[in-house]
């Protein structure tokens, strides 16, 4: 277990009593005559109850995090610190686990289609378990890296889910004979069988009928000679909206498939590739209002005077983070949750909502949050807050027309700091205040 750092990872121990509101409200002071860049508050506990829940619902599946999803340096230490696997997709995702203090033996790099200098880079750091899912792939990692350790990735139904991966990725099943055979005629190893449903997924029979696949890929290999050993039931989970239950009903579906197919005698690992399941409810965003006009519309409204129609008031704000920042997820990403701004400052239940459109900061016409969303009226200056924007947001951010991307401040409650750097034994209720000061010898934030 690797301890979380205050020195190589910037975190804000929070006072007990204290609340993230509480941080974001300090921020927004310390920019307010300044400042108004966007930013981002981290909550390392949310990350440990996510943690805790997998743990709990999916005992026999070891998460291997998604890199790509969110490469925060506290985020990984956190996970690191928790024992999980890591999923990287490329040289540099790799190289970033490994300076973090990831062994080699807790990644794979789970990508079907890599660069061959990937490959090689890979091997000099012996990192072994990767995936593949067809012949030139194959010759590739016989070339630079014979003694990698395979998982074969298999195409399965992801018809119901709303990011589709196996038209991109995935073996068909009436090709993994063929597949298998070649890599036996190569002299490579192959352990075991990876699959993807594809991120929010809505039918849970999906993951039924995967790990079905995938113990007859399982049978196959062994009448080849290959004594595999590894299942790996892929990413997309989610735990927010109207995931939330259906998390707990894919849970219970899987616990079942796995022991009907591959029961625990077997001695089979089973891994997954979760990303925003562990982050996307732990980062809140706050936006700042930069620019507003005014728009008058002829629109299709009953008037208080009984005429058929009247002008329209719209109103138009533009925000320093968007499309191209942390907001990205609004055109590549079908999974994420709706976003839903709000404003920073207490609202009355009496103020009036008008339409509103919030553009992102850019040049681009494309850069627009939402959409006829009624907010009570903002002004320059002005905060909005987003919650749940963890997943595919500040991995995938540009500085498209030279705007900033958004800082990322980390927070975590005192109980948990202790609980995870100094006792694996101490329970995050086990410790006060007192003792934190006494063992960490560091200033408490006030």
């Amino acid at each position: 277990m690797h301890g979380l750092s205050l020195e190589r990872n910037p975190i804000e121990i929070l006072e007990t009593g204290r609340s993230i509101s509480d941080i974001i409200d300090g921020k927004i002071r310390q920019l307010y005559s300044g400042s108004e860049e966007p930013f981002c508050v981290v909550n390392l506990d949310n990350i440990l109850e996510r943690h805790r829940q997998w743990i709990s619902l999916l005992p026999r599946v070891k998460p291997f995090y998604a890199v790509k999803c969110n490469n925060t340096t506290a985020v990984l230490k956190m996970l690191s610190t928790l024992d999980t696997g890591f999923d990287c997709a490329s040289k540099a995702e790799i190289e970033l686990a490994l300076s973090l203090g990831v062994k080699p033996d807790d990644i794979i790099y789970a990508h079907t289609t890599k660069p061959l200098s990937h490959i090689r880079y890979a091997c000099a750091h012996r990192v072994n378990l990767m995936t593949f899912d067809n012949e030139e792939e194959l010759l590739k990692i016989s070339l630079v890296h014979p003694q990698a350790k395979l998982v074969i990735r298999i195409a399965v139904d992801d018809s119901k889910s709303m990011v589709r991966l196996s038209p991109k990725f995935g073996a068909r099943l009436p090709t993994v004979r063929q597949l298998l055979g070649r890599a036996r005629e190569l002299n490579l190893e192959v352990v075991g069988v990876s699959f993807h449903v594809g991120s929010g997924c809505t039918r849970s029979s999906a993951f039924r009928q995967a790990i079905e696949d995938a113990r007859r890929v399982f049978d196959v290999a062994s009448l080849l000679g290959f004594q595999m050993r590894l299942l790996d039931i892929g990413g997309g989970f989610s735990k927010i909206g109207d995931f939330q239950e259906k998390f707990e009903e894919f849970s219970e579906v899987i616990n079942g498939s796995l022991d009907e197919f591959f029961p625990p005698v077997s001695g089979l690992e089973v891994i997954a590739e979760p990303g925003r399941y562990y982050v996307e409810s732990a980062f809140t965003l706050a936006v700042n209002v930069i620019a507003k006009r005014v728009v008058v519309e002829d629109g299709a409204i009953k008037c208080t005077d009984g005429a058929e129609s009247c002008p329209e008031r719209v109103m138009m704000y533009y925000i320093n983070d968007g499309v191209y920042g942390s907001m990205s997820c609004i055109i590549f990403d079908p999974a994420h949750c709706k976003l839903e701004p709000y404003p920073h400052r207490a609202v009355k239940k009496s103020e009036p909502r008008y339409r509103s459109v919030i553009w992102g900061p850019t040049c681009d016409s494309i850069d627009k949050i939402t959409e006829s969303y009624w907010i009570p009226e903002l002004y320059v200056g002005d905060w909005l807050l987003i919650d749940n924007m963890g997943a595919y947001t500040v991995s995938v951010t540009t500085d498209f027309n030279g705007f900033e991307k958004a800082h990322i401040y980390t927070v975590v409650t005192a109980e948990t700091w202790l609980a995870l750097n100094l006792s694996p034994k101490i329970t995050a209720g086990d410790c006060g205040c007192t003792e934190i000061k006494k063992q960490l010898k560091i200033k408490r934030r006030k």
